[in-house]
């Protein structure tokens, strides 16, 4: 069954965004629109609305910088959550610009990844990467079987490093389909960053330390990382100020051209953000890469150090310090990154690893959750 058919209606008037074109060879598939409820998206901004998911207010991203304002396009980060009793997931997607890159697998910048999160909220299973063919450009579609008949919470990763205007979910036409499971926090934990956070290096979305903490904590994280291009100007550092959020990590340590440049933002960011949120958590991260730069990242370190100490000493009680070094230790130090910089998934782990840990502390401490 090669040739292109539409999607049966069984009579009934179905939105017109429901019935697209595909050459999946399933009879009874049928596609549904996942800007429309019962679908929730995460990390995304105004989903709902917007004519391509991006994650920054458009003003925003073009104030910061001609950098930020092309790459806050990318999806990084961004999740669809839904629940069915398909036996299988289709996807089909239409991007506006499929990102290809000498540092990131296609898989990565332009696929997506689903996984089977359980009832409980606290774990999630691997199902399958949906992996774009060379070569692929504006359009891609693919069917992935996930078993019996059984009702199934899932969680779809949006690509890395690729614009999307349009994501289509296809289902048998007899499932049901509701919406997903809900994070414990209403308020998203943000993590500003560099190419690090953004998901430079990883084989699949799923697999950048960001979506990894939201599976192992069932929180929803927010990606806004920006590879090569996040560095505290005025711009984004007023708009994380004042965005709602349970937690904020701040880990754009890599992205400072300069010992100076760090020193000239790093602590008017940390004021900055107190103005607005004298009680948000703040954690701080500095670099990881030391073996490629044993050098400079002892410098680049103390200007994070300093900010932390200096908050202390004013009293704050709601600030966290990451020593970017204690990643990447012991036997596997040489391992962990693509080229001496980027977390690979051992690296990505390894760096979940630690910011898990700091943020179960923070949890501990208060109720951060509403």
């Amino acid at each position: 069954m090669s040739e292109e058919k539409k999607i049966p209606t069984q009579g009934v008037e179905v939105d017109k965004n429901m019935i697209i074109e595909t050459k999946i060879e399933k009879e009874d598939i049928r596609f549904y629109d996942v800007r429309k409820e019962p679908f929730d998206v995460y990390g995304l901004y105004e989903y709902r609305t917007e004519p391509i998911f991006h994650r920054l207010p458009t003003e925003v991203g073009e104030a910061t910088s001609k950098g930020v304002a092309k790459l806050e396009r990318e999806c990084a980060g961004g999740r669809v959550r839904f629940c069915t009793d398909s036996p299988y997931v289709a996807i089909s997607v239409e991007y506006e610009v499929l990102g290809r890159n000498s540092h990131t697998p296609l898989e990565a910048s332009g696929g997506f990844d689903l996984y089977e999160d359980f009832s409980n909220g606290m774990e999630s299973r691997f199902v399958k990467a949906f992996q774009p063919p060379y070569p692929t450009d504006t359009t891609y579609e693919q069917c992935v079987d996930v078993g019996e008949v059984k009702k199934r919470y899932f969680t779809l990763n949006f690509p890395l490093h690729s614009v999307v205007r349009n994501v289509y979910v296809g289902l048998a036409d007899s499932a049901m389909l509701e919406g997903g499971l809900k994070y414990r926090n209403r308020r998203p934990v943000v993590v500003y960053g560099s190419s690090i956070v953004h998901g430079t290096g990883p084989s699949r979305p799923g697999l950048t330390y960001t979506n990894m903490l939201t599976r192992r904590l069932n929180l929803d994280v927010h990606n806004v990382g920006f590879s090569g291009n996040a560095k505290a100007e005025p711009a984004i550092v007023d708009y994380l100020s004042e965005m709602e959020m349970s937690i904020f990590v701040c880990d754009y340590d890599h992205n400072a051209p300069t010992v100076e440049h760090l020193l000239a933002t790093h602590l008017s960011m940390y004021k900055r953000f107190r103005q607005s949120q004298p009680d948000t958590p703040y954690v701080m991260i500095s670099r990881p890469d030391v073996l490629k730069h044993p050098t400079a990242c002892p410098k680049f370190r103390n200007v994070i150090i300093d900010t932390f100490r200096y908050a202390r000493e004013q009293g704050d009680k709601h600030v966290y310090y990451i020593d970017g070094e204690s990643f990447f230790l012991g036997k596997v130090e040489n391992d962990c990154t693509i080229d001496g910089v980027h977390p690979n998934d051992m690296g990505n782990s390894l760096m979940a690893d630690g910011v898990e840990q700091t943020l179960r502390q923070i949890l501990s401490e208060g109720n951060y959750l509403d």
